[in-house]
């Protein structure tokens, strides 16, 4: 964040010393009140050397200083602190009485930055150092030939907000030859993420410091992003203000443009417009089959935002292709803008799998539990790719009409999933439901309770519609109007979706249609005649009848399962002339007490008790229960 105040300052500290070394020798108060105070005056840090300081001549002249420290304090306390354990200065004498003085190796070890991090944004102000170090001044321009850090680090903190953040393992190496070309090649890591800079440059002489600098990167993080980065661009710093202009540059081969600033003068203020032609964030997930027993629950993991509140930005962002783990936006338009640790991002007419998404997200950071808030129209989204990524949940096809507002707050997945509340209301159109035959589902449900969806790869349920609306309050979905209509199924019921749990508490009531012209055909539809429950986790919940309801009413009940058996399951191939559904009937029958009864005749009162008893027998041996 000030590589540039660092490095200036680290050169006027060499270019002080050895001039000292040279004309004084190495006296015992190497760092005088005099010397403190034309540091200070300069750069406007204060040094100290804590350690031992050792000088040889031979071969070249060698300068080494233990226990460095280049401060400037604050008034609130949130100063920059450079911490260097030991630093070494070579310098052959020939370049000293040349007037071109070359430090040919500058070594630090272990060096340490700490850097401030700011809640709000303070005004610039000039000091003698915006201007460049050698601003004014008649001393000859030193040049570094190699720089090497081992070892370093830079934390980020905020003590007030007991914020800290850092980058370790800096290993870096630095060189500038006669002709001021600079190469920077840089490892790092940031918390678990490796991080891997190469960086080329055509640095301007002191008289042209102003002027444009040409460089060219690579930029390799394998745990964020899909691919190598490479870039180049002009880059330009007057003052505290950094300019890059004229980026143009690839990822994994896809090429982006665009332009960037970047305030330093207090908390960064950074402004970045960037188009794309296909852009990966993340990883996707891992290949496998995500419709198991029981799904993965949300994640615990905790995620860290307090980062939003250290800087403010305003972005733009265009790209043909946008992937973020295994979510695909293509193409986008996404304007942003970051204040005082609010986000607000804006899209419309967004393209999301072969549809349209327009609305806006908000996410606030500025306290102790980052809160969100999002409302989004949907209209002709491809539903399959849409809910794998977002839910692993790969069984809906068609295309999806979608209206949600809603808001919730948390640091881990499964926080924001538990504190969801809002609205949504879902129609799928011209679809399907992948690997289930939910018609041949319905049947079964006459012998038994059904464990999971019963998926097939080759069988399909064909939809023309399934909608629902929900009212969400702690992550729990509630719904009273769920239709499905098929080829050959009806379905209306309600109940509750728990997102935070993935699981299903539903109750519909299934009807099929006795003939293979579907819905526009003359037949009419045949239900079980009692509702139906689904439940359990939504990749495989248990689904059965409601025996509670069955017993109420079991002569409504038993019409309703003999007219499906004679409507669903034709004739029975062991009773020629005989339909499976006139042997259901005559089971029935038998559960009921006897044969049937003339129409208007009132059955033997003492046969009562035992044919109900026959029902509740025949029902318990049909449903299983």
């Amino acid at each position: 964040m000030k590589m540039f105040k660092i490095a200036g300052t680290l050169t006027a500290t060499i270019v002080l010393l050895v001039v000292i070394v040279l004309t004084a020798g190495l006296p015992a108060n190497l760092l005088s009140s005099t010397l403190k105070e034309r540091i200070a005056r300069d750069t406007g840090y204060e040094i100290d050397v804590t350690g031992a300081a050792r000088m040889t001549v031979w071969p070249s002249l060698a300068l080494t200083l233990n226990g460095v420290t280049l401060s400037k304090p604050a008034k609130d306390g949130a100063g920059e602190r450079f911490e260097i354990a030991s630093m070494r200065i070579e310098m052959p004498f020939g370049s000293i009485t040349s007037g071109n003085p070359v430090i040919t190796h500058l070594t630090l070890e272990k060096p340490v930055a700490y850097l401030p991090l700011l809640r709000e944004r303070t005004p610039a102000k000039p000091s003698a150092s915006s201007a460049g170090f050698s601003s004014g001044s008649t001393d000859p321009e030193l040049r570094i030939a190699r720089i090497t850090v081992s070892d370093g680090a830079v934390v980020f903190s905020n003590p007030r907000d007991k914020i800290e953040d850092r980058i370790d393992a800096i290993a870096a190496t630095v060189t500038l030859d006669a002709d001021r070309r600079a190469a920077v090649s840089l490892s790092a890591r940031a918390g678990p993420h490796p991080l891997k800079l190469e960086l080329q440059a055509s640095m301007p002489a002191a008289a042209q410091r102003r002027g444009n600098i040409p460089v060219e990167m690579t930029f390799a993080a394998p745990s964020l992003l899909s691919d190598t980065l490479t870039a180049k661009a002009d880059v330009r710093l007057a003052g505290t203000m950094l300019r890059i202009n004229g980026i143009s540059g690839a990822l994994g081969g896809k090429p982006f443009t665009g332009w960037a600033s970047v305030d330093l003068a207090s908390k960064p203020l950074v402004k970045l417009d960037l188009d794309a032609q296909d852009l990966a964030i993340g990883k996707p997930s891992a290949a496998g089959a995500p419709n198991s027993a029981s799904p993965a629950p949300w994640s615990d993991t905790p995620f860290d935002l307090s980062g939003l509140n250290y800087v403010d930005a305003e972005l733009r962002l265009s790209a043909a292709r946008l992937a973020i783990g295994d979510l695909q936006i293509a193409p986008l338009a996404l304007g942003a803008t970051l204040n005082r640790g609010i986000l607000t991002a804006q899209f419309e007419n967004l393209e999301l799998y072969e549809g349209l998404a327009r609305g806006d997200l908000t996410i606030d950071a500025a306290g102790t539990t980052p809160r969100y808030v999002v409302q989004a129209d949907l209209a002709g989204v491809r539903a399959g790719p849409l809910l794998t990524g977002l839910a692993d949940f790969d069984y809906l096809e068609g295309k999806l009409q979608a209206k949600i507002a809603a808001r919730s707050a948390g640091n881990s997945p499964r926080a924001v999933m538990t504190a969801l509340d809002g609205t949504a209301s879902l129609d799928f159109r011209d679809g399907r439901i992948r690997g289930l035959n939910v018609a041949q589902m319905i049947r079964s449900l006459t012998a038994g309770t059904l464990k999971g969806w019963q998926a097939d790869e080759v069988q399909a349920t064909d939809l023309s519609q399934l909608s629902a609306s929900f009212r969400i309050a702690e992550g729990k979905a509630e719904t009273t109007d769920v239709v499905l209509l098929g080829s050959l199924v009806r379905m209306r019921g309600g109940g509750t979706v728990d997102l935070a749990g993935k699981a299903l508490a539903l109750r519909v009531e299934p009807k099929l249609v006795m003939s293979l012209e579907g819905q526009g055909g003359a037949g009419n539809p045949v239900g079980l005649g009692i509702p139906v429950v689904i439940e359990g986790p939504w990749t495989s919940p248990q689904i059965y009848p409601d025996v509670a309801g069955i017993l109420d009413h079991p002569d409504a009940a038993y019409a309703r399962l003999r007219e499906l058996g004679q409507g669903l399951f034709g004739a029975d191939p062991k009773r020629p002339g005989q339909s499976l559904g006139e042997t259901l009937d005559g089971l029935i029958q038998q559960g009921l007490g006897g044969t049937r009864q003339p129409p208007g005749s009132t059955p033997d009162q003492e046969d009562a008790p035992g044919g109900a008893s026959a029902i509740n027998g025949l029902l318990k041996q049909l449903f299983g229960r």
